[in-house]
């Protein structure tokens, strides 16, 4: 006979195993690609979704004789 319910669940367990092979690992090299924003004077980067807020801050704690444009040119008013 065969064909149970638990055969069934094992065989969909192990379909869906292989469909999950690929996904496996880190956002870490995604996340190196996303660094796009960087500081003019010190070269720290930033992710893409820095906020200008953000960007502020860093100019004023890091660098408080520059000037902001200095630091991040593309924030230029």
């Amino acid at each position: 006979m065969g064909g149970g319910n638990g055969q069934k669940a094992k065989m969909a367990r192990e379909k869906n195993a292989e469909k999950m092979k690929g996904q496996k690992g880190s956002q870490l090299e995604a996340n190196k690609k996303a660094m796009n924003i960087q500081c003019k004077v010190c070269m720290q980067t930033f992710i893409c979704t820095t906020s200008e807020v953000k960007c502020r801050e860093h100019a004023e704690a890091k660098h408080p004789k520059s000037d902001v444009s200095a630091c991040f040119p593309h924030l230029k008013k």
